[in-house]
């Protein structure tokens, strides 16, 4: 009995980790499903505030629409890299902007949480925590920390998606216009669908200050479509990633290596009145490793 019970020990966790495989296998699936040539519609809506100033203005409603290619950059067991690329300009003559980034880790323990005013905060998370769950960690146009969350991706009833909760700083659209508040609580969801992949957002904006409970001034509905066009409409970005990846696989290594620190990390607007972002984006300028290397850690606030 004893020698059988062993025997059904055995069966049973082959059964598991086949299951667990095959369940790790449509995940990475699903996030390579979003790579390739889209055409983007941005949309984003104030829906409720809660503001008691009665001046309190919304922003304005948003849809904005584009063409945008997702690179896939590094493909391992435990890590898919994707690099976001918009194409923008007339078809004859387009110009790319590279966009945002977004990293999946399988099981990660670590993250950098936002807190507020450009400062993130180191979390080590338990194995227990995050067994199953794929990390998304979301980065600015000069791959500089923007937001990070850890969830399951779950396919049921012929759907696909991945949802989770977290702090984040100001988008663009935002930060360039209000200063009345300085967190962005997102709630993403990145879903699959049969013509592309949809990122749905609910957001809570939100008023941080040291020692005191967050204030909301009011909630925000996005909605993102990612419908999948032919590759060969994005081959201008296809070719931008061909002539500057080796330049931006070195930005990312400095990151790299700013995170493996496994601390708090604070980090500079400007320097000399100058983003990060047009430093890096300056052209025939920091193509070394050493002067990457340079200006980024510049930024970092010691």
């Amino acid at each position: 009995m004893k020698h059988l019970s062993f025997l059904t020990v055995l069966i049973m966790a082959s059964i598991f980790n086949l299951n667990a495989q095959n369940k790790k296998a449509q995940d990475q699936k699903a996030i390579k499903d979003m790579c390739g040539c889209h055409e983007v519609t941005f949309h984003f809506a104030e829906t409720f505030e809660y503001s008691s100033d009665s001046t309190y203005k919304p922003s304005e409603t948003k849809i904005e629409k584009g063409l945008e290619w997702v690179q896939l950059v590094e493909d391992t067991d435990n890590k898919i890299v994707m690099q976001h690329l918009l194409v923008v300009g007339s078809p004859s003559s387009p110009y790319i902007v590279k966009h945002w980034r977004q990293d999946w880790e399988f099981e990660n323990t670590n993250l950098y949480e936002y807190n507020h005013d450009n400062q993130w905060t180191y979390v080590s998370l338990p194995k227990e925590k995050v067994k199953g769950q794929w990390t998304q960690k979301v980065f600015q146009v000069d791959d500089s920390p923007r937001y990070e969350g850890s969830a399951t991706w779950l396919h049921v009833d012929g759907k696909s998606y991945w949802e989770s909760t977290t702090s984040a700083p100001l988008p663009r659209r935002e930060y360039t216009t209000r200063s009345d508040y300085n967190v962005n609580i997102r709630t993403n969801r990145h879903e699959i669908v049969n013509n592309g992949w949809v990122h749905d957002q609910d957001n809570d904006k939100i008023i941080r200050e040291n020692g005191k409970e967050d204030v909301i001034l009011a909630k925000e509905k996005g909605y993102n479509t990612y419908v999948k066009v032919n590759a060969e409409k994005c081959k201008a970005a296809q070719d931008y990633w061909t002539k500057n990846e080796k330049k931006w696989a070195l930005v990312r290594s400095k990151w790299n290596e700013v995170f493996a620190r496994n601390k708090n990390l604070s980090l500079e607007e400007k320097v000399d009145n100058k983003d990060l972002f047009k430093y890096l984006s300056s052209e025939n300028e920091y193509e070394t490793a050493n002067d990457i290397n340079t200006i980024i850690e510049s930024f970092v606030k010691k």
